[in-house]
């Protein structure tokens, strides 16, 4: 392509811009705008790779645990750090997920358009980032916060890609289940991130978020489980097929409830929790329920969204309750 430069506009012209070749002019202000742009785009790429709306509803069990574990609040520098080194742990791990998955991503409606399914970042450079991102993580949190903090974040950053991404999920239906402890790292994060080490207590908001993945996971297993019988991914739909599935998400539900009832039993919580607990819990496993007997996209869609919303809510319960 031939670049012709005017002499007194400062303006470029590019031939190839029109079809038949027609010169348009193109100011040195364009050209810096639409670098920005691409610029722009590259880097909203990268952060879609760190998957950061997942991230936000981890961060939040992480800093809500924190306050669980030290009532009084732990430092705001600790907190800032924490959150940081969480916040890169997670992304390096999503990034490394969309390398692996990046074919099988390609196959799929809704990931289709992910930056590495679509070929926007070439694969070695989404892996070099996940990657780099995680080994900064640990890096981080050692030295700001604890070992143990850091030690946490890398199981669980370990867990998602290796445990979960590489070995179950291709391999069992139960993938989400046993791939669950993954997810619900975040909690321990920020309970020893709070005291600088870990309790039995510290269990509780672990165990609710493991037991919180099953049910959230499958409404959405149940909304593109056409996506996941194409590209092989045996997924409960697939495997079992959809009223199993829904069983499964109403089991799950009570289970999840039962387990929030165990903080308040072991004094970690106290009333204003409870309430919270039975009050979620309650309305989480009505929308279980209504998807069970009246099975629809709609009302699976709505208990996917509305488990986003439990779970935060839950959290933010704990934290207040042992604030009060």
């Amino acid at each position: 392509m031939s670049v012709h430069l005017g002499t007194r506009s400062g303006r470029v012209t590019d031939p190839s811009s029109r079809p038949g070749g027609e010169a348009v002019s193109v100011t040195p202000d364009d050209a810096r705008t639409r670098t920005m742009r691409t610029a722009i785009g590259v880097a909203n790429d990268y952060v879609t790779l760190t998957k950061p709306r997942i991230i936000s509803l981890l961060l939040l069990t992480c800093v809500a645990t924190m306050f669980v574990a030290d009532p009084g609040g732990p430092a705001l520098s600790t907190i800032l750090w924490t959150c940081l080194g969480g916040y890169l742990a997670a992304g390096g791990a999503g990034a490394i997920n969309h390398y692996i998955e990046r074919e099988r991503d390609a196959r799929m409606a809704r990931t289709a358009e992910r930056p590495l399914a679509s070929g926007r970042i070439e694969p070695r450079r989404g892996l070099l980032f996940g990657t780099t991102l995680g080994v900064v993580a640990v890096i981080q949190l050692w030295i700001t916060v604890n070992a143990l903090t850091a030690a946490l974040a890398a199981a669980g950053l370990l867990g998602y890609v290796f445990v979960y991404t590489l070995w179950l999920k291709p391999r069992t239906p139960q993938n989400i289940v046993l791939g669950g402890a993954a997810g619900a790292m975040p909690p321990l994060v920020g309970w020893a991130a709070a005291t600088g080490g870990l309790t039995l207590e510290a269990l509780w908001p672990f165990a609710i978020v493991f037991f919180w993945t099953p049910p959230h996971f499958w409404a959405l297993s149940l909304l593109i489980s056409d996506d996941y019988a194409r590209t092989g991914v045996p997924m409960l739909p697939v495997v079992r097929g959809e009223t199993t599935t829904r069983h499964q998400i109403v089991f799950y539900a009570l289970l999840l409830v039962a387990i929030t009832i165990g903080p308040v039993i072991t004094g970690l919580c106290g009333t204003a929790y409870l309430v919270a607990a039975l009050a979620l819990g309650a309305g989480f496993v009505g929308l279980a329920l209504v998807l069970l007997a009246h099975p629809s996209r709609p009302a699976a869609r709505r208990l996917y969204l509305s488990s986003l919303a439990y779970l935060a809510l839950l959290f933010v319960a704990m934290a207040l309750d042992r604030a009060l």
